[in-house]
């Protein structure tokens, strides 16, 4: 019998999501059958409104189905309360956003170290970590500088190390190359498909770029709302060239 929860990081069932607008019903997406490996590199790929920013909010548990179960790492997180839900995903799941999303009045080390106090870890011990992972990406020189005193680039780094600071099983990227320049996206890529490869963490990355799509493993495609294509990567590389 197939070990779920070691081998299989999300499993989505029967997944449909509807929103209310006015007396209409739009669908966001139609019956998503989707299974996803524990330490994959799995992007979901589509163009502007293909329904793949509605299917991350799905995975990551920001918002509840309309039909059908999302299970991530054994637990059927669309039954989850919201108390349940939140300290499911501070223990499991971390995010890398496309606009960084660092808190401004704090500095790197401070936003980095955020996940950890959310984890009840005392604050000197915290700083040395963050220190530690800031490090790793290339910032130890940059740790108690404000996002505003740093380059794009450095903040994604730094949002990077948020992520990836309590080594959580599943990390979402959304678009996070997106407002980098191409040398900066080489590099930042290179980061979170490292760490993903060292630690067996299963990636979910977000993107309508080909060549992001290229550093996945696998590439699911969706428009309007469907699956219409799942594909390992040297397929769908030679196919958009």
């Amino acid at each position: 019998m197939e070990d779920r929860i070691s081998e299989t990081a999300i499993e989505v069932r029967g997944l449909r999501k509807e929103y209310p607008i006015g007396d209409e019903c739009v669908v966001a997406l139609k019956k998503i059958n989707l299974k996803i490996a524990r330490g994959e590199i799995c992007c979901i790929f589509g163009v502007s409104g293909s329904g793949k920013s509605t299917l991350l909010n799905q995975l990551a548990g920001m918002e509840k189905p309309t039909r059908g179960s999302v299970t991530v790492d054994g637990v059927d997180i669309s039954k989850l309360s919201e108390n349940n839900l939140a300290a499911f995903r501070q223990k499991h799941i971390g995010f890398v956003f496309q606009s960084y999303n660092l808190l401004p009045s704090l500095t790197a080390v401070e936003n980095v170290a955020l996940p950890l106090m959310f984890r009840g870890i005392e604050k000197k011990k915290r700083d040395a970590i963050a220190r530690k992972m800031l490090k790793r990406v290339g910032l130890e020189n940059r740790g108690d500088h404000f996002p505003s005193q740093m380059s794009g680039g450095q903040q994604q780094r730094a949002g990077i190390a948020r992520a990836l600071v309590t080594r959580p099983d599943i990390v979402f990227a959304d678009e996070p190359t997106g407002n980098l320049d191409s040398k900066t996206t080489v590099e930042v890529m290179g980061m979170i498909t490292g760490f993903a490869r060292k630690y067996r963490q299963t990636i979910i990355l977000v993107t309508h770029d080909p060549h992001m799509a290229s550093y996945a493993d696998r590439i699911v495609t969706l428009l309007d709302g469907e699956i219409i294509s799942d594909e390992k990567k040297e397929t769908f590389v030679k196919e958009n060239k």
